[in-house]
């Protein structure tokens, strides 16, 4: 049994989309309901790592001087340099300890991504493999019925069926013959009589060759035709039910990157990609990731981190939903970034931030070497 991403997919998100379906008839707000109560429940995981942030910024100048300090003093001898490395470390915390809730709560995010990425919201993909052999070795081939793994379709509004692809015949084919990709529900119903039973559905399934096109021929009805030996690869999509929808500013729920092959561009995309880069700068300023002076290095990175996801959205587009989402993911940690990061700090740390200041406004001081003289001439009577 799968307890992994699609276990939380089919038995968490879908109920909750469905849930909030039931009250509010919108897709896009089931996306912003879903989103916000996944992270309201990761909140604490989230805020810890936030916290943790926070506290390795203030005491990591210290902790790097004290690290110095044991490298120059037991510089020849590595057993001891080590061991009091780790008490300092222990002493200061450990830099990664904020990496741990961000693991924990990764499975669940994953799982939300890939919800919006499937059915209602976007179409859903079937990858079927043949294999074609020669005419005459006919005779090796054993039929063997093939079925890809089932995933949720929606067939109406907050029904959803798990169906399979399938070939009845077998993946094998030889030269000449001829086979039909069907689809069909885990308890053997045929997908188009499912589809009969929903007249205002308009789920037509198409199909795609993305390996070994000069080896077979499809039609719009999933009808295969083998013609030359050798592998193929056909993608078979269901489209989303909500695929088309819109929602406020965004024209297609299920649509897939900013600019059509055509050249037509989508700015509704293009505002959600720039609100990302956007809302995760303003995210690395308030957690102080853009504010450390001691890398430069490190300070680049962070400043055009931002940049490179968001473009990345350009050049590897994902559905707008799924943006959206993200978007809205990237609100709610800024939010919670500028809260956390004004929580009243602990005496300890204050007492460091406190001795900080104060070294920095002492280096001020001894940095000029004189007091400015008046430059105005003295008049005489």
């Amino acid at each position: 049994m799968d307890f992994g991403i699609g276990f939380l997919s089919n038995n968490v998100m879908l109920p909750i989309i469905d849930l909030f379906y039931s009250i509010v008839p919108s897709y896009g707000l089931a996306i912003v309901a879903l989103t916000l109560i996944i992270r309201f429940a990761l909140y604490p995981l989230s805020a810890g790592s936030i916290r943790n942030m926070r506290r390795m910024k203030i005491v990591q100048p210290l902790m790097n001087k004290r690290m110095q300090e044991v490298k120059e003093r037991y510089k020849d001898d590595p057993q001891k340099q080590q061991e009091e490395m780790m008490n300092v470390q222990k002493e200061f915390g450990n830099p990664l300890a904020g990496c741990l809730p961000l693991l924990l709560q990764m499975p669940v995010l994953l799982a939300l991504f890939a919800t919006l990425r499937g059915s209602p919201f976007s179409g859903v993909n079937y990858s079927v493999n043949l294999q074609i052999l020669p005419a005459e070795q006919v005779e090796r081939i054993q039929p063997q019925a093939f079925a890809t793994p089932p995933q949720n379709i929606y067939i109406s509004e907050g029904e959803h069926i798990k169906v399979n692809a399938i070939l009845p015949g077998g993946n094998k084919l030889a030269v000449g013959e001829h086979t039909k990709i069907e689809y069909q529900t885990q308890e053997g119903k045929p997908f188009q009589a499912v589809l009969a039973e929903h007249p205002d559905t308009q789920l037509i399934p198409e199909w795609k060759i993305t390996k070994g096109e000069e080896r077979i021929r499809i039609d719009a009805q999933g009808n295969v035709e083998a013609l030359q030996p050798g592998d193929v690869t056909i993608q078979g999509t269901i489209p989303g039910l909500a695929s088309n929808q819109g929602f406020l500013f965004i024209d297609a729920l299920g649509r897939v990157g900013a600019i059509d092959p055509d050249g037509v561009i989508h700015w509704d995309i293009v505002g959600m990609v720039i609100m990302f880069g956007i809302t995760l700068y303003i995210s690395q300023i308030l957690s102080g990731q853009n504010t450390t002076n001691a890398n430069p290095q490190q300070d680049t990175v962070n400043k055009i981190t931002p940049v490179i996801f968001s473009g990345m959205f350009l050049f590897f587009p994902l559905p707008a939903g799924v943006l959206m989402y993200m978007v809205i993911g990237n609100i709610f940690q800024t939010l919670q970034t500028y809260i956390l990061t004004r929580e009243p700090l602990s005496e300890e740390l204050q007492k460091i931030v406190d001795t900080q200041e104060k070294e920095e406004e002492s280096a001020k001081q001894k940095a000029l070497p004189f007091e400015p003289k008046s430059s105005k001439k003295k008049t005489t009577g």
